[in-house]
């Protein structure tokens, strides 16, 4: 046992009587519980299958979760308490009566599992990563330098589409272009920013060294193509799993459907009961089917509507839609848990108020923010705000992972130009840079004919893609504060900085703006420099330096 168990004060509930256990029993469940005495504890060391059937048997049982463990999970050979084996095929029926019989769903939410996709394209991580439930991470092009090429070959996907087709080679030349070009400038572009903003005698070499790379992948990224090849790492229920293989298995893309193909295995070692419907006729097979079907069809009909209508130029960023009245409900929200008077009432009484009044309400509610994490109560979810965008797909990259926000995107297409960071040409990479995007620019073109899906690959990351954000006002806090942090990228900085103006000026919500008091307007010279001066400072500040 170690010291802070043996020191631990071990608190009682009232009333709650004390749960007792044989020695045999107490020695069965050690390894499954991380206490056997108090009534708040937690499950380790079992399937993941298991613990999510405990749970769903635990609403149906008048048993405490340990005793149900012990009476219908747990078996003991030849009642030997020495050899014992959880149950996971009891887990196994009874996750098929709940979908089946019960039709209750919410069971695949008891147990998940850690996934890894590797080598995945820039294309196949948005639709791996749209799923709102699910928790991701993914290989950043803004600390990994793409200049390897593994098995001699540069690191982006040719789509199997492509196999055998006339247009594989030129797609292979115009991507090794781009990736060579790419290549070839980090270094002098270290070089641009090295004579820039010299080393501070302060700062270490490994600190410096690392922000002066991240500002020239940050600059140098629009090259890649949507192709890139990128890690994934997720994890998820049950159902989200679920949901997330029927939305591959119906996407057009061969490399999605391929994706689901390779995980369905993989994720029936760790979580089988919950992805037994994926794959049946009648059910999975069906469901992918109506995605299919209602994808096809919105096309067709969108094509028959809008296929004379040319786009009409737009901003980087507009505030397409708000509630004049959003910052009086945020106001009658904030105090309806402390007082007795109905909604109607609250928000005739904000609106009655003067703004000072109202800022006053609001200052209060959200009180003294020590840092961004400190964020309001769900008054905030009162009112909304529709941005929609057209920046460069980095940019999206970045800000299309906020899933608890409803986005949405159409496909990725050279139509709608591309962006140029100011230093490409004060490092000489002018021509270099419209070299790719002019090449790119004809390969997505000779690609549109065999489909828009397809050519969406050969687009590089400086062309602009547009996309709509809806969001309420509290989750407009958490990503305008996150985004325009000064680590940030300066795309996506840009992007958010513009939209709390807006809240601000165009919706006239001054008090909710204010409220995002770490929404972060400077210019930064090196963006991860300060980022990478804390990180130092806290390696330093460890006992062993670790």
């Amino acid at each position: 046992m170690d010291e802070a168990a043996k020191t631990m004060t071990i608190i009682r509930v009232p009333d709650l009587p004390e749960e007792s256990f044989t020695e045999d029993e107490r020695r069965a469940l050690t390894p499954y519980f991380t206490n056997l005495d108090r009534p708040v504890f937690a499950l380790r060391n079992l399937p993941e299958v298991v613990k999510g059937a405990l749970f769903a048997r635990y609403s149906r049982s008048a048993k405490t979760m340990r005793r149900l463990f012990l009476d219908e999970f747990l078996n003991t050979a030849n009642g030997d308490a020495s050899q014992i084996e959880v149950g996971t095929d009891r887990a196994d029926r009874l996750y098929g009566r709940m979908f089946d019989e019960y039709g209750d769903d919410s069971v695949a939410q008891l147990g998940g599992a850690h996934l890894a996709c590797e080598g995945a394209s820039n294309v196949l991580t948005k639709i791996l990563e749209r799923g709102r439930l699910m928790a991701y991470l993914e290989q950043s092009t803004r600390y990994v330098p793409y200049t390897g090429r593994p098995g001699g070959h540069w690191k982006y996907l040719t789509p199997p589409e492509l196999n055998q087709h006339p247009l594989r080679d030129r797609y292979q030349a115009t991507l090794d272009d781009a990736f060579q070009t790419y290549s070839n400038w980090i270094e002098p572009a270290q070089d641009y920013y090295r004579q820039r903003h010299p080393q501070s005698p302060t700062d270490s070499d490994g600190v410096y060294r690392a922000a002066i790379r991240a500002k020239a992948l940050d600059t140098l990224r629009g090259l890649l193509p949507a192709a890139t090849r990128s890690n994934v790492g997720i994890f998820g229920t049950g159902q989200a799993f679920e949901q997330l293989l029927l939305r591959l298995r119906a996407h057009p893309l061969a490399e999605a459907r391929d994706c689901a193909d390779l995980m369905l295995p993989e994720l029936r070692l760790i979580i089988p009961a919950f992805l037994t419907r994926v794959d049946r006729e009648d059910r999975g097979v069906r469901w992918s089917r109506y995605l299919t079907a209602t994808r096809s069809a919105t096309r067709v009909i969108a094509d028959q509507l809008l296929n004379q209508v040319d786009p009409v130029p737009t901003p980087e960023v507009a505030l397409t839609e708000f509630d004049p009245d959003g910052e009086v409900k945020v106001v009658a929200a904030a105090l309806y848990e402390s007082s007795r008077l109905s909604e109607s009432q609250l928000l005739d009484t904000a609106r009655k108020m003067g703004a000072d009044d109202r800022a006053a309400v609001l200052r209060a509610y959200v009180g003294t923010r020590t840092n961004r994490r400190h964020r309001p109560g769900r008054a905030f979810e009162r009112t909304t705000y529709s941005f929609e965008m057209l920046s460069d797909y980095g940019a999206f990259r970045d800000l299309q992972r906020h899933r608890l926000l409803t986005i949405e995107w159409q496909e990725l297409t050279a139509e709608h130009g591309y962006t140029e960071p100011a230093a490409i040409e004060e490092i000489g990479a002018g021509d270099d840079w419209r070299r790719v995007m002019d090449r790119t620019r004809a390969m997505h073109q000779a690609l549109r004919d065999e489909s828009t899906t397809l050519a969406q690959y050969a687009v590089p990351m400086a062309y602009r893609i547009r996309y709509r954000m809806q969001m309420n006002a509290r989750e407009a806090m958490h990503v305008i504060e996150l985004r325009t942090a000064p680590q940030g990228h300066p795309a996506y900085r840009r992007v958010c900085q513009r939209m709390h103006r807006l809240i601000a000026e165009e919706a006239g919500h001054q008090a909710i703006a204010d409220a995002m008091a770490f929404a972060d307007h400077s210019a930064v010279a090196l963006e991860r420099l300060g980022a990478e001066r804390r990180s130092a400072q806290r390696r330093e500040a460890q006992p062993n330096g670790d």
